[in-house]
């Protein structure tokens, strides 16, 4: 029988258990069969540069009947039969089997692509400027909630939500949000018919990050508060795990003191709604940056783009938080990092779409990239 031997060898690293290599080993297994010499007397420690045997700290042995299991593939760089809008501190989202890009810095029209056709379609042009915003699908619309407008530093937060209907290719005000509670580049998830909206930023990039976190009934148009996340973020995305919230990546804007891309956060927090309680993990977000991207997929936290002080490009790591575990493993590298734009889960692939190719406000890019999720 044709079988897989895959090794996955980790190791605890700046204190966080990571996946640091696999090896795949092919060969035929009878009842005579035994595990290759190869794949445990030849094996040396990826950070080690000494010729040894390595001795890891664990290692996990998966005997996989098909090979296609083994890891994700590189991302694939789609090349649509028409170009989409280029632009930054958007936001990318699946509604009903299509993704949409909407807003950004300017106003930027709202765009339909259909990957059975691999087609864009512009559906309508903005209401006004919308951007640092996390958009959401909700009952066949596109929902957004805590977004800002106007120029940088002091863009002001948006104060009622916009509703989208991509069928009707049309804009209406929704539920204005709470006249004490306003802010922007916030983030904002849907659970059980309820939209939330988490932390943000009250003025722009110049100052107001705060720890707020509501929620809002759609069919009422009212507000309820919550519990405070145990520390404020902006630029910051949202993502529910199973019954959790989970916050990673963000920042404290503050221009204020001179100091917009510096300030990331490093601490990885959840809210679990069975207990009404914030808690924070041990293991910290590999790459520290903000305007990032998250999603749940099933037991999985999985990040990618941003943008921080510690490089010009922007992001292209992809890292997968088990949340079972709260173990850290990742995922090949964009081709093209990004910041300020959105992720989508269709078709158990991961889409990706627009955003800055570098830190700050450019270039603005339209580049769309898929990956098969092997979890």
């Amino acid at each position: 029988m044709p079988c897989t031997l895959i090794l996955i060898i980790s190791d605890f690293i700046g204190g966080n258990l990571w996946e640091i290599k696999k090896e795949k080993i092919d060969f035929q297994l009878s009842l005579t069969s035994t595990i290759p010499k190869p794949a445990l007397s030849s094996l040396k420690h990826p950070t080690s540069e000494i010729e040894k045997p390595m001795k890891p700290t664990l290692i996990l042995l998966f005997f996989l009947l098909s090979s296609s299991l083994f890891a994700q593939e590189s991302w694939t760089t789609i090349t649509p039969k028409n170009e989409a809008t280029p632009r930054h501190e958007n936001s990318f989202v699946e509604c009903e089997g299509k993704l949409y890009s909407l807003g950004g810095r300017g106003e930027r029209p709202v765009e339909e692509y259909d990957p059975k056709t691999n087609t864009w379609t512009k559906l309508a042009d903005a209401p006004m400027e919308i951007h640092h915003f996390q958009a959401i699908s909700y009952q066949g619309e596109i929902w957004v909630v805590g977004a800002l407008t106007g120029k940088y530093p002091h863009e002001t937060p948006i104060p009622n939500a916009l509703i989208f209907n991509p069928k009707t290719k049309t804009w209406r005000d929704g539920p204005k949000l709470p006249e004490n509670r306003l802010r922007g580049s916030a983030g904002v998830f849907v659970r059980n018919n309820k939209i939330y909206l988490v932390c943000g930023i009250q003025d722009g990039h110049f100052d107001g990050f705060v720890r707020w976190f509501d929620e809002l009934d759609p069919k009422t148009g009212t507000w309820k508060s919550l519990p405070s996340a145990p520390r404020a973020r902006d630029h910051v995305s949202a993502a529910l795990v199973g019954d959790r919230l989970y916050l990673a990546g963000g920042r404290t804007s503050y221009a204020k003191i001179g100091k917009v891309l510096e300030l990331t956060n490093n601490e990885i927090d959840y809210f679990d709604f069975k207990t009404n309680t914030w808690t924070t993990i041990e293991a910290e977000i590999p790459t520290p940056r903000a305007g990032n991207s998250n999603l749940g997929i099933g037991p999985y936290l999985v990040i990618l783009n941003g943008e921080s002080q510690a490089q010009t490009p922007a992001h292209a790591e992809v890292e997968v938080l088990d949340t079972r575990t709260h173990t850290w493993s990742k995922l090949p590298n964009l081709n093209q990092g990004r910041h300020g734009t959105g992720a989508a889960f269709l078709d158990g692939k991961i889409w990706v779409q627009a955003g800055s190719a570098n830190r700050g406000g450019g270039p603005e890019i339209s580049i769309m990239e898929v990956l098969e999720w092997k979890k």
